[in-house]
């Protein structure tokens, strides 16, 4: 078992996106994304491996080492970006567990697809594991990991996490493929959810689809003991502390009040390119704003960044191009000359101008219509060591369970997302600060290593491990 690894993540994309300079030499450098920032600082610490997808298709690349982390491609054909990502990945699962906000696709072959790669990714874990290694498969991408894994390699200790959330029973019901997705999460010792409802729609699911008992928070296999748990994601609170502390963290949010016209509020956004963060809404509701006279253009500025995402997808074609019109059908209306009062950016930021965005923004406006978690909520408040700043957050994103000094809002409700806004631009720094004080609380008890500490050491107790037969050892081919 030579050459294995003891700790493993598998997920969908590598934690690090490749990079060419203008002199042509291409270098990795590590993803912005959220699953990133929350396991990295694992994985650096236990030495392990982190394998999959690397991000451009048809090409085949030897393990290498970036920050402190051993990875492992697996190759993905362009018909698989298209079948098993953009098709069953993003157009069938993701709107299916987002409360169907967008129609679902049913198709046979995006089905095909994403079977034939999740079995590509458990065969490469089984391969890169030493004996009785622990395996922690990451998200909605590979849901079918966990039992194809388990039947490769039984010694495994084998954890799933799904950072979407889990639709109740009449929804996940229309899926024609249904009872493979849930019998390949059961191949899992432990199945860890973002709030302890999708554990319980999960429970519920198994014994209606499979007929399985469960108490409490185990189901019961005729074999073994499937372990189903909240375990709700979060960012690295110290990180982030200490980065807006730095000197030039702090004089670029001050430069970035200046360039936008030192307004009296900065409301900011700062979001995927998804139909499911209400990002059209939350514009409607300041452009009513303005137009009611209850804000003047010069009074407030409201930066909207959106991060580029799924552009192949069609779906997200037409987001991009309404919210586009959207911005400039409101600037259009209220722009004053040398003042836009939405600056919308289709483009990513590096983690420093994003701290120094938090940090200069007075209200943030967090209100997808559906979230397992939402770390941009918990990004901000981290970022407000000077305890001020506001909160304004959907209750349907997982974080307003934890985050409940925020100004909760309806989404859905345009009256209640504008009321909100008002009331948080309006707070007293009083007011303020006794919310921010309790949200920075829970922030920095509840961070990024304790999620993935709980995690872990759920999955590897003792106990845990007690309630799985002894299986023969798997040896390599």
């Amino acid at each position: 078992m030579s050459g294995r690894n003891s700790f493993m993540i598998v997920a969908n994309r590598l934690p690090v996106d490749r990079t060419v300079e203008p002199d042509g030499t291409a270098s990795w450098r590590r993803s912005p994304g959220g699953l990133v920032t929350a396991i990295a600082p694992v994985m650096q610490r236990r030495h392990g491996a982190w394998l999959g997808w690397h991000g451009a298709a048809d090409e085949l690349l030897e393990p290498f080492d970036q920050d402190g982390m051993n990875l492992i491609p697996v190759p993905l054909s362009a018909s698989e970006v298209e079948l098993y990502y953009e098709g069953f990945s993003n157009a069938t699962l993701w709107p299916l567990y987002h409360d169907v906000v967008a129609p679902p696709v049913f198709d046979r072959g995006m089905w095909d697809a994403y079977r034939a790669v999740n079995q590509r990714f458990a065969e490469a874990g089984a391969e890169a594991a030493e004996e009785g290694a622990v395996v922690w498969v990451q998200d909605y991408q590979l849901q079918l990991v966990p039992a194809m894994l388990r039947r490769l390699r039984p010694d495994l200790r084998i954890g799933f996490f799904l950072h979407i959330p889990f639709p109740p029973v009449e929804l996940f019901w229309r899926l024609p493929w249904r009872k493979e997705l849930v019998e390949g999460l059961l191949g899992a010792d432990l199945v860890g959810f973002q709030l302890p409802g999708g554990a319980s729609n999960f429970r519920r699911l198994c014994r209606r689809l499979l007929g399985l008992p469960y108490k409490g928070n185990e189901i019961f296999l005729d074999d073994r003991i499937v372990t189903t748990q909240a375990f709700p994601i979060s960012v690295d609170f110290g990180e982030l502390d200490r980065m807006v502390r730095e000197p030039h963290i702090m004089t670029r949010a001050k430069e970035i009040r200046a360039e936008l016209g030192d307004p009296e509020h900065v409301l900011l956004g700062v979001d995927r390119l998804d139909y499911t963060k209400g990002i059209g809404l939350r514009l409607e509701a300041f452009g009513e704003l303005l137009k009611e006279g209850r804000l003047q253009p010069n009074e407030a500025v409201f930066v909207q960044i959106a991060t580029p995402s799924r552009e192949r997808v069609e779906e997200y074609r037409r987001l991009r191009d309404d919210i586009e019109l959207q911005v400039g059908r409101i600037n259009g209306e209220h722009a004053m000359l040398g003042l836009q009062p939405i600056q919308y950016f289709h483009q990513s930021y590096g983690r420093e101008e994003l701290a120094a965005l938090y940090l200069a923004a007075d209200v943030m406006v967090v209100t997808p219509l559906r979230d397992g978690m939402n770390l941009v909520a918990k990004e901000y408040v981290a970022c407000h060591h000077d305890l001020r700043g506001a909160l304004v957050l959907s209750e349907f994103a997982g974080a307003a369970d934890e985050l409940r000094q925020s100004y909760l809002v309806n989404p859905y409700d345009v009256e209640d997302v504008k009321r909100q806004m008002m009331t948080a631009m309006r707070a007293t720094p009083h007011e303020l600060s006794r919310r921010m004080r309790t949200m920075r609380r829970r922030v920095a008890t509840y961070d990024v290593d304790r999620w993935a500490g709980e995690f872990l050491n759920a999955l590897e107790s003792p106990a845990s491990r007690s309630s799985t037969p002894h299986t023969a050892s798997w040896r390599s081919g």
